[in-house]
């Protein structure tokens, strides 16, 4: 359940049709338990706030009694001018007692360290006070937590799509296999293998790509804040998936 991040923006099949880090780390989970008694439902929509997801998302996860379900909210709140990381953490909080009466076990995550973001390092303070929340109300609860923060090898700007606001199928790929760790599962690689080297870019080709992020991306973002609109008013949630489709899905994008 969440928004963009678990709905998998960013992380495109041949199709067009988003995968992400929850329905990766959905085949992994479904590689290790007997064949066809696994089943995964993605309720994630981009652009949601921690109310929109308490309203629509969590019902329908309560109704399926998961033995497993990911809770990552909060974080279009926190971006939000004027916003208060408190009350967000409160909300959330709310959220996570629901789902823990409800489900077997309810994974968090914190944010990511935004320091090297353009658009949101000045945010980096208020993100991680929510941060010591989420930790504090997984105590609390007894959640794993997916903790993002220290995934240093998401600091690489490969790790990011071109909108520098979600990540690239390589990003996602070692969240899911982060979040693999963190639930005790055997993962195929190491979410922190380094990058291979790349070369040193120049002020002008910095500037370059900072301008055309700008026009393509930043703009339009701003655009439909002061519209009051969301990248998510028109999508519906995914649902249920085959984690074998899934698998295919990955391997053709491959």
């Amino acid at each position: 359940m969440g928004d963009s991040f678990t709905e998998g923006v960013g992380d495109p099949g041949p199709d067009g049709n988003f995968a992400g880090w929850a329905d990766r780390l959905a085949v992994l989970l479904d590689d290790r338990v007997p064949e066809d008694t696994f089943r995964y439902a993605n309720l994630a929509v981009r652009g949601k706030l921690i109310d929109q997801i308490v309203e629509h998302q969590i019902p329908r996860a309560v109704e399926l009694a998961p033995d497993l379900v990911s809770l990552v909210a909060g974080g279009n709140d926190i971006i939000r001018p004027g916003t208060d990381p408190d009350d967000v953490a409160e909300r959330f909080e709310k959220a996570v007692a629901r789902l823990s009466e409800a489900a077997g076990t309810v994974l968090v995550a914190t944010g990511f360290d935004t320091r090297d973001v353009a658009v949101l390092k000045h945010l980096r303070g208020k993100i991680a006070t929510y941060n010591m929340h989420v930790r504090a109300i997984a105590d609390r609860y007894g959640c794993p937590v997916l903790d993002l923060w220290s995934l240093k090898s998401v600091q690489d700007r490969r790790a990011w799509d071109d909108d520098r606001l979600h990540l690239s199928p390589e990003g996602h790929t070692r969240v899911a296999l982060r979040a693999g760790q963190v639930l005790g599962v055997e993962v195929p690689a190491d979410p922190e293998q380094p990058w291979p080297a790349l070369p040193p870019r120049g002020t002008f080709e910095v500037r370059r790509d900072d301008i055309h992020w700008a026009r393509e991306f930043l703009v339009p973002w701003i655009g439909r804040r002061l519209r009051g609109e969301s990248s998510g008013d028109r999508v519906e949630a995914k649902g249920f998936l085959d984690p074998h489709t899934i698998k295919a899905h990955l391997e053709s994008a491959s």
